[in-house]
């Protein structure tokens, strides 16, 4: 099982049909997380797994990080099947989880050295990669210090730290960024854009945050119920989406369904749909379309609030792939 990713390359990390099933509990039905689930990534390459909370993500990098098993399906992490020898996959990876792993009552100088002995570093070698793990992450100043006492930065910081100690093919990030400050978060985006030029390895990050992936990732993966609904560079994907994207935003009071079908009987509009207070169409030329588009609403009696143009974002292409914008999938999920 080695197909080709789209470079043409054997791939560092492959997944073929993985299926999981998860029992309901107290007579809630079984929850499908992954339905199928198949993909490639190129070996020194970043690929994101973009999808709103509970789209599979994290299950699909548990299965390949071998904390979970899969259904049904096959999965390979640097040429070693998943399921036959899980132990040769945990000692070629690392993994970022979403919470720290790392002792708020040791320094993080300690959680470093312990975590390359765990993983097999001899004791001068496993020090010697703290120390330069420490100044590469901007924590030597902090290095004797309790991780209780780091900020939230520092310490994710520090958890991508543990997951380098013993300098793995394959690095696992699941949602490194969740609950950071925007500086925080901005500093993390660095860090990872660093560590993939400079460490050569395949990185596989999870994450919904679209302007994330779209920043971080060579190539991405939209998840939607537990299978990909699209996948490739980001840019390529928006690409896809010819022309400009109408958003108009109509008042507390309007009609939704009014003001789309205003919108939808402009011909040259098309994949116009309502979010709400939300009306989006793409058209080939926005500029001339939306003074037509307001002046619909106008004649209609939608009052509106805001109207804007932009180009193709992962917002779109996730409104296209699934048939909801992507806050809407968010929501859904908070509400479930």
């Amino acid at each position: 099982m080695s197909p080709k990713t789209a470079s043409g390359n054997a791939p560092a990390i492959t997944a073929v049909d993985l299926a999981k099933t998860y029992p309901g509990g107290r007579g809630k039905p079984p929850v499908k997380a992954l339905n199928g689930l198949s993909f490639g990534v190129a070996a020194g390459s970043v690929f994101g797994l973009l999808g709103p909370n509970g789209a599979g993500k994290s299950t699909a990098v548990k299965i390949l990080s071998t904390l979970s098993r899969a259904d049904s399906g096959v999965a390979e992490v640097a040429g070693i099947d998943v399921a036959r020898h899980p132990e040769k996959v945990r000692a070629a990876i690392g993994f970022v989880a979403q919470k720290s792993v790392c002792d708020p009552m040791d320094t993080g100088y300690e959680n470093l050295v312990l975590a390359g002995r765990l993983q097999g570093l001899a004791g001068s070698d496993a020090k010697a990669r703290a120390r330069e793990l420490l100044a590469r992450f901007s924590l030597t100043d902090a290095k004797d210090r309790l991780v209780k006492t780091y900020s939230g930065g520092m310490a994710r910081r520090l958890d991508v730290a543990v997951g380098l100690m013993h300098r793995p093919a394959v690095l696992f990030l699941d949602e490194p960024t969740t609950g950071l400050d925007p500086e925080a978060r901005a500093d993390m985006w660095n860090e990872i854009e660093s560590m993939a030029s400079t460490e050569s390895m395949t990185v596989l990050l999870t994450t919904h945050y679209l302007d994330e992936a779209d920043r971080l990732a060579g190539r991405i993966a939209i998840l939607d119920g537990g299978r990909i609904v699209a996948s490739g560079s980001p840019d390529e994907l928006k690409r896809e989406l010819r022309g400009d994207a109408v958003i108009i935003e109509i008042a507390l009071d309007a009609d939704p369904a009014r003001a789309k079908a205003a919108v939808d009987r402009l011909a040259s509009v098309r994949d116009v749909t309502d979010d709400a207070r939300i009306i989006r169409a793409r058209t080939d030329d926005g500029a001339a379309v939306l003074p037509h588009a307001l002046a619909a609403l106008d004649a209609a009696g939608v009052a509106v609030a805001s109207a804007t143009l932009a180009r193709p974002s992962l917002d779109d292409v996730y409104l296209r792939h699934t048939g909801r914008a992507y806050s809407a999938a968010q929501a859904e999920e908070v509400a479930a």
